[in-house]
């Protein structure tokens, strides 16, 4: 008796996935490992302004070459 394809890679992954997951506890270090520490009353600066103007940018060029390919598509026979 054959199973489907489907019925198989879920009985031969799920036994893999779950060694993965349950097989190993996390780890993590402690909070003591000689690096700096930051000071709670000057919190971490994080510069949004630089990546978030450069994906704002490219996401309106993307936005205006799709309507400008759009309105091309619809109309092509507009200029001549």
């Amino acid at each position: 008796m054959k199973l489907s394809s489907h019925r198989f890679r879920l009985l031969t992954s799920a036994p893999l996935l779950a060694a993965l997951l349950l097989g190993m506890p996390a780890q993590a270090q402690g909070p003591g490992t000689g690096g700096p520490t930051p000071d709670p009353n000057s919190p971490t600066a994080v510069p949004l302004d630089g990546g978030a103007s450069l994906l704002l940018l490219a996401g309106g060029a993307l936005a205006l070459r799709r309507l400008r390919r759009s309105t091309a598509n619809e109309h092509p026979d507009d200029a001549g």
